[in-house]
């Protein structure tokens, strides 16, 4: 069904209202279909509601003209930026508002002092534009990777190391505010607040009375100062109107931690805190849990910026990942560790900071010694694994069970008793598996399960648990059920049970006074459903080994190039658990309706890069996942073909070479504009069946015979030059116009290496182009039959082998046995030629791209440091990842290319006079993007370069 229809079926208020905001919305902005709003409506809690209609909406004036709309017609609304929330108040069975992948403004002012931030930035973002200032914004999430300001100031999400002092309560300066009748406010312009005032008398007053009746209950005063000195996101920050006097000041801080409920924040601005230079970890093991919760409250003493407590099972779950310790497997059943960061402005207060750590825990017996690690490389290591140990404990779940988080504070002084007691809870109620960790420090406990909820036992033990473990923190120690995952949904019916009846009362008031026809956010915060927590529990199926154990966190989202246009690896996983619960349950309908939207949406549009797997807590490579998709649909007769392609590869080839011999001999008859009128008007003739043709696809080429070299002693190289490299020359308009093995070939002469080649080039190939399509067995008799004349030609693997695209080189390292030396130009180039050719940087200022594959392989800072040695100035544009080329994707499916590679051409300086990778097919999409020629490195390498004397 296609999505207008969909659009024009809606039940009853939202067909009216969808009639009314497409009116402004431009339709690909507008989604009503059950598989888009499934994976559009997905994020990383434990709940599953679809929404009705989707927005993509881009602007203030927007937000603001959609929210009249729904008041009017009395339309529920939900705001979502990155959906890395746990608590459930990112998703809806309404109008969900869609704001990632746009609302990216970001502004520093005052010398660093404060950053305005729109709702769509990532924090890591905000904190690489204030690295050179030596300041960062507050707030710490683990997600901070992946999560979005809008969802970090909604949600009043701290981390480890803000605490209470830095969160986004107590660094936020101002908001620009939209609220739920359409108007605005800017809290730090005085007229924008005089207007407000003017124009919201009763929401006024009410926050006014609310502020007066606590001020004059001195118990209830002393009760929210008390709550609010440990980590609390527990319903409303009732804070601001004990902190704060002047109802705009109270409203702004309001704000934070209120999930969408109370108005929508299309931006805000933090001050900003230091980000000293030096910094010191190491992590502490001890024998058990409650010695380790004792450590830490000696530690809360002392010159520490976080310390993050880990049960055993925390650490088994992470004991094989790299940096940690090969003793972690011998340790006892009952031990646990903290995590702990010391930092300072100078190195002389470091060590004393260490020295002084040291001695605050003396008395505690450890079972290894305690060791400091101050170089970033290794202290970053061991808290990457720290940020990742939620997910990496998701993925070591069992198949179909699902992943819950709980977030409970205890005052500092009763962390180890609460601690020991939340383990015992979770082993009465069935679930011994249960791990703890979190924020010890401020006595933030994150206690993770993995129940399956398709059977009633555990949602019945589920339930126990929650009611057992709210009674004990809230009636025994006095803390708090959420300490910076929000309330959402499954903390919603146990709030008025932390605060009280008063202060409850007082809360609800607030939301009633904001939204008095509860259209924001409902269900959020304040929920009169006492089973809510329990309702709308998200399936998680078993669908595919390589894909099952994401608990669809979103960490992958930022680094896929699809994310814009159709959906990511995240989504491709919630609709495949989706699909498979539709044939479970016999809905032959609406699956197929799946499957065909799946092909364009989920396979085609998925480049297949695995970048996904590099930021992935788990290394889940949804790329992978699609590869086998395409091999389980491929057919007898497209096998067929393929295998005919297989064993007749020199002849596709040099039908290739022909084709685009003479599509380069049209273009040069017609001209650039000709042709390019000719070539759109083919392809829509065609139904996008023709791919692509633009000013800078390569010209064919026909390699001469490949002659062994000799050159200087012990310098000998094995040559292959990939079969694109031998098919597909430079554009019309590249500056060099070499082949790139004649550039590599000149590079190599002038190291004075010796070059060998394989014989019949012709018909070897690495094997990537079959299987980034399905075909198996046919890739891997190609690369099987690579490997056998590599062996021979480099006398088996004495003589290291150079291939000179790094896809392809990537390919063979996962498919050739390591005994063989297989080398990328680039690691080629910075390993062996740096000390054997004389650079001279060229006065160019030029850019590079770092295919996917030259990132999974590690060769980043290599790739940097050759072209720094080449020319004066280089630039690697941020936020750029896979170029969504994908081999011969970007000429069938352009689009994908062009998304990949939004913001490319903003992230390039002005005097940027060419730029440089090492995929040629990647060049072409970038070349394409820019407008201006990309190249392979060697090119670059080649003119900066002479012989040595």
């Amino acid at each position: 069904m296609p999505q207008t229809d969909d659009c024009n079926r809606l039940p009853g208020n939202y067909q009216e209202f969808h009639d009314r905001v497409a009116v402004f919305i431009p339709q690909e902005r507008i989604f009503c279909g059950p598989f888009t709003n499934l994976a559009y409506g997905d994020d990383a809690s434990f709940y599953r509601l679809v929404p009705k209609i989707v927005l993509k909406l881009r602007t203030p004036e927007e937000v603001s003209q959609v929210l009249s709309d729904a008041s009017a017609l009395k339309v529920p609304v939900t705001f979502r930026t990155a959906g890395t929330s746990l608590s459930g108040q990112a998703v809806t069975d309404s109008v969900l508002i869609y704001l990632a992948g746009a609302w990216k403004g970001l502004h520093i002012h005052d010398e660093a002092d404060f950053i305005s931030l729109e709702p769509g930035v990532i924090g890591a973002e905000a904190n690489f534009q204030l690295a050179p200032f030596n300041k960062k914004i507050g707030p710490d999430p683990a997600s901070i990777n992946a999560a979005m300001i809008g969802g970090i100031a909604a949600n009043n999400a701290s981390g480890m190391c803000c605490g209470t002092a830095e969160n986004s309560y107590k660094t936020v300066e101002s908001m620009k505010l939209i609220f739920v009748d359409g108007t605005t406010l800017d809290t730090a312009d005085p007229r924008s607040r005089d207007a407000f005032l003017d124009g919201h008398p009763a929401l006024v007053r009410e926050l006014e009375a609310i502020r007066d009746e606590i001020a004059a209950d001195p118990a209830l005063m002393e009760r929210i100062r008390r709550k609010f000195k440990i980590k609390n996101t527990t319903g409303y920050g009732l804070n601001s109107f004990v902190d704060f006097h002047d109802p705009i000041d109270i409203l702004l801080h309001l704000m934070v931690g209120s999930e969408g409920t109370l108005a929508f924040i299309s931006e805000v601005t933090y001050r900003t805190v230091p980000e000293h230079p030096h910094k010191a970890s190491a992590m502490l093991y001890y024998k058990d849990i409650f010695s380790a919760c004792q450590a830490t409250i000696k530690l809360k003493k002392g010159p520490v910026s976080a310390v993050e407590l880990m049960d055993r099972a925390s650490l088994r779950s992470v004991e094989d990942k790299p940096g940690m310790p090969a003793f972690l497997k011998g340790l006892s059943d009952e031990a646990a560790a903290i995590l702990v960061e010391t930092r300072a402005p100078e190195k002389q207060e470091l060590l004393s900071n260490i020295e002084a750590i040291q001695a605050l825990v003396a008395d505690i017996p450890t079972v290894h010694p305690i060791t400091f690690m101050d170089a970033r490389e290794d202290y970053e290591k061991l808290w990457n694994i720290r940020k990742g140990l939620f997910p990496s404990v998701g993925g070591a779940r069992t198949p179909g069970t699902t992943v819950v988080i709980e977030d409970v504070v205890f005052p500092i002084e009763s962390l180890a008793l609460g601690t020991v007691e939340l383990q015992q809870l979770m082993h009465k109620h069935g679930f011994p598996e249960g791990i703890i960790f979190g924020h010890a420090l401020e006595g933030n406990l994150h206690f993770v399960f993995c129940p399956d909820f398709s059977k009633p036992v555990m949602v019945d033990n589920y339930q126990k648990l929650m009611e057992e473990v709210a009674e004990m923190v809230v009636g025994r120690y006095d803390g708090s059920l959420k300490g910076e995952h929000g309330t959402g949904r499954n903390m919603a019916p146990f709030v008025e049970m932390e605060w009280g009846r008063q202060a409850y009362a007082a809360m609800v008031r607030l939301k009633n006074a904001f939204d008095p026809e509860n259209l924001l956010n409902p269900g959020v915060i304040i929920n009169d459903n006492p089973h809510v927590y329990l309702e709308n529990l998200k399936p998680m199926p078993a669908v595919n080994e390589i894909i099952d154990r994401c608990i669809e966190c979103g960490f992958c989202e930022p680094v896929c190039p699809s994310r814009s246009i159709t959906t990511t690896p995240r989504q491709r996983i919630a609709l495949q658990r989706n699909m498979v619960r539709l044939r479970n349950s016999h809905d032959d309908a609406l699956m197929k309706r799946f499957w065909e939207e799946y092909a364009y949406f989920g396979e085609q549009t998925c480049a297949a890069d695995g970048l996904c797997s590099t930021v992935c807590p788990v290394a889940i490579d949804t790329g992978k996942f699609t590869k086998e998709l395409r091999a389980s649909q491929t057919t007898p007769r497209s096998r067929k073909i393929a295998q005919g392609v297989a064993d007749n590869f020199g002849c596709v080839l040099r039908g290739l070479r022909m084709g685009l011999k003479v599509v380069n001999a049209l273009h040069g008859v017609l001209g650039t504009w000709l042709m390019g009128q000719l070539a759109e008007s083919v392809r829509d003739l065609s139904g996008d069946r023709i791919p692509l043709w633009t000013k800078w696809m390569p010209k064919g080429i026909t390699p001469p015979p490949f002659k062994d070299t000799t050159g200087q002693p012990e310098r000998e190289v094995v040559y292959f030059p990939s079969c694109v490299v031998r098919s597909m020359g430079p554009a019309k308009a590249d500056p060099d116009q070499r082949a790139v093995y004649e550039a590599m070939l000149s590079v190599l002469r002038k190291a004075g290496y010796g070059v060998r080649f394989p014989q019949n080039l012709d018909e070897l190939c690495c094997g990537m182009a079959f299987e980034s399509k399905g075909f198996f067995d046919q890739a891997d008799q190609k690369v099987r039959a690579l490997e056998a004349e590599l062996r021979r030609v480099s006398d088996n693997g004495r003589i290291p082998i150079l291939c000179d695209t790094s896809p392809c080189l990537y390919t063979m390292r996962r498919k050739i046995e390591p005994d063989l030396t297989l080398l990328e130009p680039v690691e080629f180039i910075h390993d062996h030629l740096m000390d054997k050719l004389r650079f001279t940087p060229l006065p160019d200022s030029v850019a590079i791209h770092v295919t996917c594959s030259s990132v999974k392989m590690g060769l980043t800072a290599k790739f940097k440091a050759v072209a720094q040695a080449c020319a004066g100035n280089v630039t690697l544009p941020r936020g750029i990842n896979c170029c969504g080329f994908a081999g011969d994707r970007g000429f069938n499916i352009p689009e994908l290319n062009e998304a990949a590679l939004d913001g490319l051409n903003e992230a390039l300086p002005p005097d940027v006079t060419g730029g440089y990778s090492n995929s040629r097919t990647c060049e072409i999409g970038l070349s394409k993007k820019s407008d201006i020629a990309y190249q392979s490195i060697v090119y670059l390498v080649d003119r900066a370069t002479a012989p040595l004397k």
